[in-house]
């Protein structure tokens, strides 16, 4: 995909609608690293958060403001995940080895959208994108509160993968899970400019990203 150039904009937004998925790396070591079951993200993050959360109360908050600020982690995720998805994951390129990142990053998620193994974040991923996220925890709060803050965010990055993979292999039918749906496929098939939001859609309504239509068939 590298040598696509100015035209892999236009090549990586046209799906393939198939459960099958490119083989990235000839090593068998690597190539497992970049396959991730869904169910891999909460058993691997959960127990993470929960040790978060123990240690900002082993500090010295309480449990109602431990509980805040894990609330108030989820709600930074949100912007973390909305800002990632617009500016990261569909930042424009046109090189070969800008072109290669951002396939392995995200372009290969649009071209095989039901590729289900390469949905989630594989962990040594996350643990390294977590280093600057931490940093900042660290800069924006207290020592005791910045470990239950993190562990909020962690939280909120569970949610958004597992919420990523039910709108690409779950079937809602109803609720609000439909609309989610909708609305992210419409990002997939229709406008990729548009709808960055995963889990929530506020701050595409915010920054002006919400998409005018949507698609009706939620059914792929």
């Amino acid at each position: 995909v590298g040598h696509l150039g100015e035209a892999y904009e236009k090549w990586v937004h046209q799906p393939i609608v198939t459960k099958d998925g490119p083989r990235f790396f000839a090593n068998d070591f690597c190539e497992l690293l970049t396959r991730t079951k869904w169910w891999v993200i909460p058993l691997v993050w959960l127990p993470v958060v929960c040790w978060l959360v123990c240690i900002s109360t082993q500090r010295g908050l309480t449990p109602t403001e431990a509980a805040l600020a894990v609330v108030g982690g989820i709600f930074i995720w949100t912007l973390l995940e909305y800002c990632l998805h617009r500016f990261l994951f569909h930042i424009k390129t046109t090189s070969y080895w800008g072109n290669t990142f951002h396939y392995l990053l995200h372009g290969c998620h649009h071209k095989h959208p039901l590729d289900g193994l390469r949905l989630v974040f594989p962990p040594a991923a996350t643990a390294i994108l977590c280093a600057p996220v931490w940093t900042m925890f660290k800069l924006l709060s207290s020592p005791s509160t910045a470990p239950a803050l993190f562990g909020g965010g962690l939280l909120g990055y569970v949610t958004y993968d597992c919420t990523h993979y039910y709108l690409h292999h779950g079937k809602p039918s109803k609720g609000y899970g439909q609309i989610l749906k909708r609305y992210h496929l419409n990002h997939h098939f229709k406008v990729q400019n548009k709808g960055f939001g995963i889990t929530s859609s506020i701050w595409d309504h915010v920054f002006g990203t919400f998409p005018a239509t949507q698609v009706s068939d939620i059914s792929r």
